[in-house]
């Protein structure tokens, strides 16, 4: 588009060329036509200026101690390099962890700074040596994120992210943190003091920030092979393999998995345990897929008899096809779990954890029976009457069934990862 700039000039007495005049001795307006638009050529330079920080797009993540940190970041991670190929990717966490395993195996860059951790009550005298600790992971994350130069550091909450985070603040980086339980935590809670964007599971989450405005309502990102669809009857075929060869209707079936956690949910195992003899006994179409955690694996495994429709494993690799075979889902309360749960659209029994910091798990399971009715069982009452009794309840329920299985589906935010990363790629190119 042309602009059109007038300008005010005197012209000579006699001049030889093109332009004429009335009155050589006045000033005269000339109207010039000029063939570039100043205001289109800042756009095209803003345009250019955030179309390469994409291209050359470098984003580090801060995460672990949990799988509840370190699975939200892993598929924020995806969906970024899904939408732009071309991103860099850093994640900062522990050494000999669990994000030092995971991170490398879901392909991405995996970087150590010294682990800083709070001990409960604030006032215990192994928290003296802290600020030590903490200035010390900081300078190290300093340094790593000198070298790397990224144009943001995601934060996902735990105390792996609260060095980086800090050091990215000092280095002057943009910072936004992802919150996964109902309730924030300690270093989410500080840290949102200073980020750029708060992404939050709920729509209730948003009263526990100061800054409430900094918050983006986007659920929990759950794992992207959570979002490939697989078939109940393949998937029950890859726990069973020989119910291929099985008698009679398949819809009769079904299958209760019991996820007791990456580590372990000691309480769940032991209520199981002691029921899951009867229930197999009772129900000759239904199937267990035991998830025991990988420290309690061994002490189960010697104590459970083997049965054909009964699956013991200590961490279960392929969790999109264990949602996908479930029929129920028997679970700790963990924020991530839970929005699997409602993202696969499960019936589920939750047992919150006493042992983890805040009452999250509390809060979380509470949550989860408001908005998708599922059934809570506190610690103090599991044992195996109760777990046996809200099993066979649900399951021989074929309306609750579906019941609960519709409203998890309507409380679900499957595009979780798709907007959080819009939103970073939007304000690195703002900022750019």
């Amino acid at each position: 588009m042309a602009s059109t700039t007038q300008f005010l000039i005197s012209l000579p007495p006699k001049p030889p060329y093109l332009l004429s005049y009335s009155s050589p001795s006045k000033p005269r307006s000339i109207n010039i036509t000029c063939c570039l638009s100043i205001q289109q050529a800042r756009n095209d330079q803003t345009t250019s200026s955030g179309s390469n920080a994409l291209n050359s797009l470098r984003v580090a993540f801060a995460a672990g101690g949990t799988g509840g940190h370190i699975y939200p970041a892993v598929a924020i991670a995806d969906e970024l390099k899904l939408v732009n190929p071309t991103s860099e990717i850093l994640f900062l966490g522990r050494p000999n962890s669990m994000e030092s395993t995971a991170i490398p195996s879901a392909h991405f860059e995996f970087k150590s700074i010294p682990a800083v951790k709070l001990v409960r009550p604030f006032f215990s005298l192994r928290n003296l040596l802290l600020p030590y600790f903490l200035i010390k992971s900081i300078t190290k994350c300093f340094t790593l994120l000198s070298k790397f130069e990224p144009h943001l550091v995601v934060g996902t909450g735990g105390y792996v992210s609260f060095p980086v985070c800090l050091a990215a603040l000092l280095k002057g980086i943009k910072v936004v943190i992802q919150e996964q339980n109902s309730v924030p935590g300690i270093a989410n809670r500080f840290l949102s003091l200073f980020a750029d964007l708060v992404f939050v599971a709920f729509n209730s989450t948003v009263q526990s920030f100061p800054r409430k405005e900094k918050c983006v309502v986007c659920g929990n990102p759950v794992r992207l092979s959570l979002k490939n669809s697989v078939s109940k009857a393949v998937s029950r075929l890859h726990f069973f393999p020989w119910l291929e060869k099985m008698e009679g209707s398949s819809e009769e079936i079904k299958v209760i998995l019991v996820l007791g956690g990456s580590l372990g949910a000691n309480a769940v195992n032991i209520a199981l345990l002691n029921v899951y003899s009867q229930l197999l006994l009772e129900h000759e179409n239904w199937f267990i897929i035991w998830q025991t955690g990988v420290e309690s694996f061994n002490e189960m495994e010697s104590l459970v008899r083997s049965h054909p429709r009964l699956l013991l494993a200590p961490f279960l690799h392929s969790m999109n096809m264990a949602y996908a075979a479930a029929d129920l889902v028997v679970s700790r309360a963990g924020a991530m779990t839970c929005s699997e749960i409602l993202a696969t659209g499960k019936p589920s029994i939750l047992v919150p954890s006493p042992n983890v910091a805040e009452g999250h798990q509390h809060k979380n399971a509470f949550l989860m029976a408001d908005v998708a009715g599922s059934r809570v069982i506190t610690e103090d009452e599991l044992d195996s009457t109760t777990l046996g009794l809200a099993i066979c309840e649900i399951l021989g329920d074929e309306r609750l069934l579906a019941e609960m299985s519709q409203r998890a589906l309507n409380a679900a935010k499957p595009d979780a990862s798709a907007e959080i990363a819009k939103h970073i790629l939007s304000l690195v190119k703002e900022n750019s």
